[in-house]
Order: C-alpha cells, then sequence, then structure tokens
C-alpha cells in the first residue's frame, strides 16, 4: 500500500516501474533486440566520428584557435554521450530490473548530463559566431578567456541538470508525481528539461536568422559597388544551406523527444508516450552523429586533416609525408569565404 509523504529509497526498480505503469520486461523481446542492435550502432559511429574530430583539431595547429575550443568541446560532448548511450545500451531491457536506484539514477545521469552539454554548446557556438561576425572579426581572434568561460558554463549547466534527479528531482518521496517514460524522475524535471531544449531552438533560430539577413544585407550593399561578383552570391547561398543544415538537424533529431518528454511532464495519460520513446531517444542520440558532419566536416581543412588521419591509419604513412603535409596544405585553396570591407573579413568558412 502506497502512502503519501512516504520515502521508497528501499524499493527496487519494478517497484516504480509497475507504479509508473512502464512494463519491465523479464526476457528479451524482439523491439528491444532492434532497439539496442540500432543504439550500439549510433553509439560506435557516434565515439568513432567525434574521436576523429578531436584528433583532427588536436594534431593541426591550425585549429588552435578558440572557435576550435567550441567545435572541439563539441565534439567531447557527443562522445560522452556516445558512452552515455553506449552505458544504457548495456544496461536496458531485461537487465533493468537488476539495477539498483543508484545505478538507475547513474545511467540517467549520464545522458542527461551528456545530451544537456551536447545542446548547451550548439548555443555557445551560434552566440559566438553571431558575435564574430557583428563585430567583423575573424574567429582566431575572439577571446580565449570567454570561449573557456563559455566551455565552463557549459559544463556547470550540464552537470547541476544531470545530478539534480540523483539528488532532489525524484519522485521517491511523490509517487503521484512520477514520469512514464522515466518512473523514478519527477515529471516536472521532464517538462523543464523540454522546454529548455525548446528555449535553445529559439534562441539558435534567433542569432542565425539575425547573422543571415546581416550578411546578406552586407554582400547587397558590396555588390553594387563590384557589379555583382559571383562570388558574393555563393556566399549568400552558402550561408543560407549552413544556417538550414544547422537548425534543420536540430529540428529533426530533437523534436520528436523533445515532445513526448514534454507531453510525459505534462502528465497526458492519452498520449502513448511510451510506444515511440525509445526511438525517439535513438534520433536524438544520433544528433551527436550530426553534428559532427555539420560542424566539421563542411569546412575544407578540416576535411584535409580527416583524409591525413585516416591514410595514416590504413596505409601507415612515413613521417617525412606526414611532416610535409601541413606545409602544401598552407599553398591549397584557401578554405576562408572572404568578404573584405574597410579592409576586414566578413566572414569565413567556419561560419
Amino acid at each position: 500500500m502506497v502512502t503519501m509523504g512516504q520515502c521508497y529509497y528501499n524499493e527496487t526498480i519494478g517497484f516504480f516501474y509497475n507504479n509508473s505503469g512502464k512494463e519491465l520486461s523479464s526476457h528479451w523481446r524482439p523491439k528491444d533486440v532492434v532497439v539496442v542492435a540500432l543504439g550500439l550502432t549510433v553509439s560506435v559511429l557516434v565515439l568513432l566520428t567525434n574521436l576523429l574530430v578531436i584528433a583532427a583539431i588536436a594534431s593541426n595547429r591550425r585549429f588552435h584557435q578558440p572557435i576550435y575550443y567550441l567545435l572541439g568541446n563539441l565534439a567531447a560532448a557527443d562522445l560522452f554521450a556516445g558512452v552515455a548511450y553506449l552505458f544504457l545500451m548495456f544496461h536496458t531491457g531485461p537487465r533493468t530490473a537488476h539495477l539498483s536506484l543508484k545505478g538507475w539514477f547513474l545511467r540517467q545521469g549520464l545522458l542527461d548530463t551528456s545530451l544537456t552539454a551536447s545542446v548547451a554548446t550548439l548555443l555557445a557556438i551560434a552566440v559566438e559566431r553571431h558575435r564574430s561576425v557583428m563585430a567583423v572579426q575573424l574567429h582566431s581572434r575572439l577571446p580565449r578567456g570567454r570561449i573557456v568561460m563559455l566551455i565552463v558554463g557549459v559544463w556547470v549547466a550540464a552537470l547541476g541538470l544531470g545530478l539534480l534527479p540523483a539528488h532532489s528531482w525524484h519522485c521517491l518521496c511523490a509517487l503521484d508525481r512520477c514520469s512514464r517514460m522515466a518512473p523514478l524522475l519527477s515529471r516536472s524535471y521532464l517538462a523543464v528539461w523540454a522546454l529548455s531544449s525548446l528555449l535553445v531552438f529559439l534562441l539558435m533560430v534567433a542569432v542565425y536568422t539575425r547573422i543571415f539577413f546581416y550578411v546578406r544585407r552586407r554582400v547587397q550593399r558590396m555588390a553594387e559597388h563590384v557589379s555583382c561578383h559571383p562570388r558574393y552570391r555563393e556566399t549568400t547561398l552558402s550561408l543560407v544551406k549552413t544556417v538550414v543544415i544547422i537548425l534543420g538537424a536540430f529540428v529533426v533529431c530533437w523534436t520528436p523527444g523533445q515532445v513526448v518528454l514534454l507531453l510525459d511532464g505534462l502528465g497526458c495519460k492519452s498520449c502513448n508516450v511510451l510506444a515511440v520513446e525509445k526511438y525517439f531517444l535513438l534520433l536524438a542520440e544520433a544528433n551527436s552523429l550530426v553534428n559532427a558532419v555539420v560542424y566539421s566536416c563542411r569546412d575544407a581543412e578540416m576535411r584535409r586533416t580527416f583524409r591525413r588521419l585516416l591514410c595514416c591509419l590504413c596505409f601507415r604513412q612515413s613521417s617525412h609525408d606526414s611532416d610535409r603535409y601541413p606545409s602544401s596544405a598552407q599553398t591549397g585553396t584557401s578554405t576562408r569565404i572572404m568578404l573584405p570591407e574597410n579592409g576586414h573579413p566578413l566572414m569565413d568558412s567556419t561560419l
């Protein structure tokens, strides 16, 4: 019998799942196998791609600039997300019932912390891009201290949201407030997490929209004086493509999961959130793979560094060839899209 105001710290995981109405399987069902197989595949890809991004930033001195610190932090957060999701895959299905309460909160905390860090870093990148464009300065001239503070702020916020459920924002003493998707968490936590991600998206839309209109206005103004040079039109189209990809990837990967989190957090009894939660979480995790493509692979210098690293792994190139690469890369095609005005660049390819 459940008593109001009583705490249930000594109960099993099954007790809370039964209370929330979430099925706790005792055997491997076909859908469990499918989810784990897909989850392991996505996790391994996330780990490999983000390790490659981190290795590229560490090995190429041209990436030792403030804006790439943020890209490196995004890769680190996504790498952490891959590890957290891998841990989840090894502790899901029938294995969930064997978890202790601390083990369950550890599983959930790792996931919440890593995904929060990833989303917060996306916003930090947008803010710094906005600042560099509006100040008409190269990303290499961004103050390092400011970037470091942004990174510290990202992880403080992520750790805060990840640790709070285990210490206070749970429903172990208020079973009527338990979520259905995460039976040990309070519904209010899920609602706040979903609304926070929605706020991040809206801020990103506002920031990138302002960047786009600012750059387009500058391009049109300069085009009037140089008879519409094709490069200016290409720059605008490239910017549109980048903004659409960034926001589109965020919407596709995060919106489904945030919707079901919000519905569960608001206590929608008629919403069948349990039928789709695992697949939507997998889609959100896939964003950690998409980020590596959107934010890194669109940089020509980054792609060249990827090829060099992969060639070193596959063909064990001589140290002479690897040492010779940087000097040849500097004489190649410039990766920056330069729009000079009053002697200053307006934007570059890291936008």
